[in-house]
């Protein structure tokens, strides 16, 4: 029995339709094939992985083990799924210097012996002062961000051969924008050189030195309160007496691991008229790299100018 014209219509047009569908989902699987995947890049806190992303563009997938302000990166338990990002990451960016041990121990645990890791601080060449402690907070040092910048740079090219150019431009463009800090920080040695500062932790020293100012601080108050520890009593008094005997400029206050005895120091410069600037050791929400070392570096020298 022979097909109706209408009937043998309906059946080619059906056939056209699947043929063009059939076609459509091949192109759509070669596109999505010759399309590289994003390189899987780990970062032990948001400050890093800030400026990874920024070197990345969209080529690349962020995961910052330590984005919490709340959160103190010397105390930080890594969780099974930091595990997970660490255990896949192609390219890691550690701070080193004993601040986020845990990100080795993972890598180690995780059998990632593949993944390109930058330690900053082994890229900063900083050691320890002879009878002193590393300060590991490298990433108040605009030329250590500069070299890392590279560093990650150089590593996703490894990663991503194909965007390579793209990687260094960014990283180039990232660079021009840090040497304003560096300008700026010369400017305030300029005019504050030699001037004295108080602090509650390491944290901004390699602001303040690059700033030309001399921190007074006794360093058993600081390593206390950076440790956890509590201050003496006389190391207490005499790190008072900074502001009271208005020895000191200006106070540089880390909010995020602040208690009693960093607001007893913090209330002593208050009430001897020393202006308090305050920092912190990861992003604030909202904030990328740029903008908050901008911010920092220019609370400072408006508080030196008061």
């Amino acid at each position: 029995m022979s097909l109706s014209t209408s009937r043998r219509l309906a059946l080619l047009t059906s056939a056209s339709l699947a043929l063009l569908a059939g076609c459509g989902s091949s192109s759509d699987s070669a596109d999505a094939k010759s399309a590289p995947a994003r390189v899987a890049v780990v970062a032990s806190t948001n400050v890093w992985g800030d400026i990874a992303r920024r070197i990345g563009g969209d080529r690349v997938d962020v995961t910052s083990v330590i984005s919490d302000p709340d959160q103190d990166p010397h105390s930080y338990e890594a969780d099974p799924q930091n595990q997970l990002a660490l255990s896949k990451a192609k390219v890691v960016v550690e701070n080193g210097g004993g601040y986020d041990d845990f990100v080795d121990r993972m890598l180690k645990s995780g059998h990632n012996d593949s993944a390109e890791v930058i330690n900053a601080v082994e890229v900063s060449g900083k050691t320890a002062p002879k009878g002193g402690e590393l300060n590991e907070h490298v990433w108040y040092d605009f030329p250590t961000v500069a070299e890392v910048a590279d560093r990650i740079s150089a590593a996703l090219a490894k990663a991503d051969p194909g965007d390579a150019g793209a990687f260094a431009k960014n990283a180039a463009a990232f660079k021009a924008k840090l040497a304003p800090l560096e300008a700026q920080e010369a400017q305030i040695k300029k005019a504050h050189g030699g001037e004295g500062v108080a602090i509650t932790e390491p944290v901004p020293l390699y602001m303040t030195e690059a700033s030309g100012l001399v921190n007074r601080t006794p360093a058993q108050f600081s390593e206390a309160i950076e440790e956890g520890d509590d201050v003496s009593p006389r190391v207490l008094q005499e790190s008072l007496a900074l502001f009271s005997g208005k020895k000191v400029k200006v106070l540089v206050y880390n909010e995020q691991t602040s208690g009693p005895q960093t607001e007893k120091a913090e209330a002593a410069a208050k009430a001897a008229g020393i202006p308090v600037v305050p920092v912190t050791e990861t992003l604030p929400k909202g904030k990328d790299y740029l903008g908050w070392m901008t911010g920092n570096v220019d609370a400072l020298a408006s508080a030196l100018s008061k």
